[in-house]
């Protein structure tokens, strides 16, 4: 490694919060950058930006973040990329860290590549595992590849800090340690409001959304082995029998049988509920990682070779459309007694 190189350390996560609530991906990733930081033998940072957000550094240290870097000013209080980039930069040149994470969210997918561009680095987006290489302390960033047929693990050899994004519920929650504290380190921004391009003209909550897969405690998703949209009404059944959500492989969203919102894997939804039936669904890669560290998974399949039966908890191998209302009907009277 050169000499220029060992002068950045820490591992930073960037804390995204909407209006003063943190998002549950950043304490995750906090969770894995302790590992990480230990590994290394530096410190553990979040980055945090808004107005009035004073409250989440507590929350920051008590998931296990060393230090946080707050930003504080009106200009930050709605997601706008310029100031938010602009903040991270500057932070980032002035204390150089040597690894920045940041949720695979909307907000992050669209901040770290600003943030990788103006600083010069690589990133990695949508990663599944992260380690750390200890003796050339590279970090190790394992994603899926080639449309999820293989799984690769890049590095980030010449530049830093090296960046990397992770979908939500992929890694744990940490263990909320009550009380713990840190180094709060308070930075301005450069930034007025009359140098920022985009305004915020009006604020408007997104009312009667019904989908949130990620935050599902039971997930009942239908595959292509359901042959028809007619017959993905046997995968909503049993989810209201179970006070469950829906959810659908990729086959089954692009056979038009139900909508992308509720599509689970790489190019939909990443979960991580307490029960998740997979019915009629093969196990390709691109839909594993999207679900594949769920507490339980029943799988139901025809076919005894199906990839899905080598993550299941429990396999039912056999004829859905016997296998389906049968449990349907047997929970009806479970739940009943």
């Amino acid at each position: 490694m050169s000499a220029e190189l060992t002068k950045y350390k820490g591992v930073w996560v960037f804390i995204e919060q909407m209006e003063g609530k943190g998002a549950p991906v950043s304490w995750e990733l906090l969770g894995e950058g302790r590992k990480l930081a230990d590994k290394l033998d530096t410190y553990l940072a979040g980055i945090l930006l808004g107005d009035n957000v004073d409250n989440l550094a507590q929350e920051a240290f008590a998931y296990g973040a060393d230090k946080v870097f707050l930003v504080a000013s009106p200009v930050l209080k709605h997601y706008r990329t310029q100031p938010y980039a602009e903040a991270i930069v500057n932070l980032s040149k002035k204390h150089m860290p040597e690894v920045i994470l940041m949720g695979a969210t909307t907000m992050g997918r669209d901040l770290s590549g600003t943030v990788a561009t103006k600083l010069g680095t690589g990133l990695t987006a949508d990663c599944t595992q992260l380690d750390v290489e200890e003796e050339s302390r590279y970090l190790l960033q394992s994603r899926p590849a080639f449309g999820g047929n293989i799984m690769a693990t890049i590095i980030c050899r010449h530049r830093r800090p090296q960046m990397a994004t992770v979908r939500p519920r992929i890694m744990d929650m940490p263990q909320y340690e009550e009380g713990r504290q840190g180094e709060l380190i308070r930075e301005d921004l450069s930034l007025a409001e009359e140098d920022v391009a985009v305004k915020v003209v009006d604020y408007i909550k997104e009312k009667g959304k019904a989908v949130y897969l990620d935050k599902a405690e039971i997930i009942v998703a239908g595959g292509r082995g359901l042959g028809s949209k007619e017959n993905f009404r046997l995968i909503e059944q049993l989810a209201e029998v179970l006070g469950g959500t829906v959810g659908a492989s990729r086959a089954a969203v692009e056979a038009g049988w139900i909508s992308a919102d509720y599509q689970v894997g790489q190019t939909g939804t990443t979960v991580r509920p307490k029960v998740y039936f997979a019915i009629g669904i093969s196990g390709a890669i691109q839909h594993l990682v999207g679900m594949q560290t769920s507490d339980v998974i029943v799988a139901v399949n025809k076919d005894p070779d199906a990839s899905i039966f080598k993550v299941a908890t429990f396999g039912i191998q056999g004829d859905m459309f016997q296998v389906l209302p049968a449990m349907i009907e047997q929970f009806k009277k479970q739940l009943v007694q």
